[in-house]
C-alpha cells in the first residue's frame, strides 16, 4: 500500500468513476444498492404501527414546529426523503483469494457527507486482514440525505440566517446547518434514525443470510470497526445480538465509545450549541416526560424492544449504569477500543469510564493514542503534505492493531 496520503489522493480520484466496479491492484470496489424498509418508523407520519407485536400509535407526537426553521427543504417530513429509503454502499473486495466467511462494516462518524476519510482504511483493513469490507451508511448521513444540504452556498447562506436568529450560537456553520437544524426542531430524530440505521444492518445480514448477495456467503460472520458516533450503533447490535448475528462479531471502536451525555459535538463540522442544547435537553434531560407523552417512543424504548433498552442504557452514564455494565462485561473479550489523547470531541477517558466501568473491572482494553503531529476528532490522520511519513506510520499502527485485534478469530 502506498503511502496514507497518496493511498487517500489515488482512491477519492478513482471514487469519481462513477461505474458499479472500480479495479485496485490488491482490490476491487463494488457499488452495490440497498433498500431500507424500517423508514415507516420516522417522523411524518400520522399513525405508526409495529408488525412485530401488532401495536398501532398516534403519530400527534410528531408535529413539525418552527424552532430554528428557515427553509423546508431542510424541514421536511423524514418519511418522504427517498433518498434514506434508497442507496448505494460500497463494498472492498480482496482479490484472488478464495472467498472469505469474514467481512467488516465499517461505520463512520456523525454528520458525514462522503466516504473520503474512511477509503484509506477500508484499503487497508480489506488487505490486512484478506476479509470484505462494507461501508454502510447511515440513515440521513453520506449518500442517504437530500444533496442540498451539501450545497455550500445555500448552506452558508442558511448558517448566516441562523447565526441570526440565533446571537448567542456557537459554532454554526454551512457544514453543520442542515443536521443542526433538524436535531434543533425534532431532536427524537436522533432515536428514530438510529433506529433505522440499526434495522437496516439487521436486513443487510438478513439477505446475506438468505444467499442474497453477490459477494458475501450465507454462512458470513461480520464484524465492525466503528468510529464516532458509529460506535455507538455497533455497540447497541453487538450487545442487543439480534437473531445471534454477532454472537462471534468482534467489535472495535477508535475514537468512540462513551455514552451519550460523554460526547462534547459542539464543533462546526458537527453540530451547533443550539442544537446540542436541543438534543441533550430531549435525550437526558426530559425523556422520561417524552417517552410518557409519546407512545411510539415509549413502545420502542421501554416496552417489548430490547434494542431500545440498550439505546437507552447508552444515553446518560448515571443512568441503567449496573445493567449496561453488566452487558458489556459479557461481550469483554469481543471489544477493543483506541483513544486519542487530544480527541476534544470523544475524550479519551470518557471512553474508559464507560467501556472499562465505573469500578474499572470491565476487562475491556482501551489504548489511548497521542500523534506527534496536530491532529483532532475530526481529522485523525491529516492529508496535508506535512508529516507525511510520520502520519503514515502512526496510521499503520493504528490499523495494524485493529487488523489484528479483528484477525484473532477463527476462519
Amino acid at each position: 500500500m502506498k503511502l496514507y496520503r497518496e493511498a487517500y489522493q489515488e482512491l477519492i480520484e478513482k471514487l469519481k468513476q462513477k461505474t458499479s466496479r472500480i479495479e485496485l491492484d490488491e482490490l476491487e470496489i463494488q457499488r452495490l444498492k440497498f433498500e431500507s424498509e424500517s423508514h415507516d418508523l420516522l417522523p411524518g407520519k400520522g399513525e405508526y404501527n409495529c408488525k412485530a407485536h401488532g401495536e398501532s400509535f398516534d403519530g400527534a407526537q410528531n408535529f413539525f414546529h418552527d424552532i430554528g426553521t428557515i427553509d423546508n427543504q431542510i424541514q421536511i417530513k423524514d418519511i418522504d426523503i427517498e433518498e434514506n429509503k434508497q442507496f448505494e454502499y460500497l463494498l472492498f473486495v480482496p482479490k484472488g483469494k478464495a472467498p472469505s466467511n469474514q467481512a467488516i462494516f465499517l461505520f463512520h462518524g456523525f454528520n458525514e457527507k462522503n466516504w473520503d476519510k474512511y477509503l484509506t482504511w477500508a484499503q487497508f483493513l480489506a488487505e490486512s486482514t484478506g476479509s470484505p469490507i462494507i461501508l454502510f451508511p447511515m440513515a440521513f448521513h453520506m449518500n442517504r440525505t437530500l444533496s442540498i444540504w451539501s450545497d455550500k452556498r445555500k448552506m452558508f447562506k442558511m448558517s448566516t440566517k441562523r447565526q441570526q436568529m440565533f446571537p448567542n450560537i456557537v459554532n454554526s456553520s454551512l457544514t453543520n446547518v442542515a443536521i443542526s437544524m433538524r436535531l434543533h426542531s425534532r431532536p427524537q430524530r436522533f432515536i428514530w434514525s438510529g433506529l433505522q440505521s440499526y434495522y437496516d444492518v439487521i436486513r443487510f445480514i438478513d439477505l446475506v443470510r438468505a444467499g442474497d448477495h453477490p459477494v458475501l456467503k450465507a454462512d458470513t460472520t461480520f464484524h465492525v470497526v466503528a468510529y464516532s458516533i458509529g460506535c455507538l450503533l455497533s455497540q447497541i447490535l453487538k450487545l442487543t445480538n439480534p437473531k445471534g448475528y454477532f454472537s462471534d462479531s468482534k467489535l472495535c471502536l477508535f475514537c468512540g465509545g462513551p455514552v451519550f451525555n460523554r460526547l462534547s459535538p459542539v464543533s462546526k463540522f458537527i453540530l451547533d450549541s443550539e442544537a446540542n442544547v436541543a438534543l441533550y435537553s430531549y435525550l437526558i434531560e426530559h425523556f422520561e416526560k417524552h417517552t410518557q407523552k409519546d407512545g411510539h417512543l415509549d413502545h420502542y424504548i421501554k416496552g417489548p424492544h430490547q434494542e431500545g433498552h440498550i439505546f437507552h442504557a447508552m444515553l446518560n452514564y448515571n443512568e441503567n449504569r449496573e445493567f449496561r455494565e453488566e452487558l458489556l462485561r459479557k461481550v469483554s473479550d469481543d471489544l477493543m477500543a483506541i483513544g486519542l489523547k487530544q480527541d476534544e470531541v470523544i475524550p479519551s477517558y470518557e471512553i474508559i469510564n464507560t467501556l472499562q466501568g465505573a469500578a474499572r473491572d470491565i476487562p475491556i482494553p482501551v489504548d489511548i493514542h497521542d500523534f506527534p503531529f496536530p491532529y483532532n476528532h475530526i481529522s485523525p490522520f491529516p492529508t496535508s503534505e506535512n508529516n507525511k511519513e510520520i502520519i503514515d506510520r502512526e496510521f499503520r499502527n493504528i490499523f495494524l492493531k485493529i487488523a489484528s485485534f479483528l484477525k484473532n478469530v477463527k476462519e
